[in-house]
């Protein structure tokens, strides 16, 4: 029901050219925290436009010199399993 408004909002990261990961309940972007809230008020910008309803929940992970960690911290748990997992 969210979908089109959903896909805008990914246009907007897409074109931001920071890493992301679109997940079946939230988009994970990887950058420097100016980064990644210039992203996301563009987004809110985009969306508020005709979206009648925005909402939006933030979870940060910020590591000293980390870069590549959405790939990364999969790795490791596959890696731990030994097996192949659906990702």
């Amino acid at each position: 029901s969210v979908s089109k408004w959903v896909a805008r909002a990914l246009e907007v990261i897409d074109r931001s050219g920071l890493d992301y990961r679109l997940g079946p309940m939230g988009t994970c972007i990887e950058g420097e925290w100016d980064e990644v809230m210039a992203v996301v008020k563009r987004c809110w910008k985009a969306l508020g436009r005709d979206c009648p309803r925005i909402t939006f929940s933030i979870k940060a992970d910020w590591r000293r010199g980390a870069k590549g960690r959405l790939d990364g911290k999969v790795r490791a748990v596959l890696k731990r399993t030994r097996r192949r997992l659906k990702t």
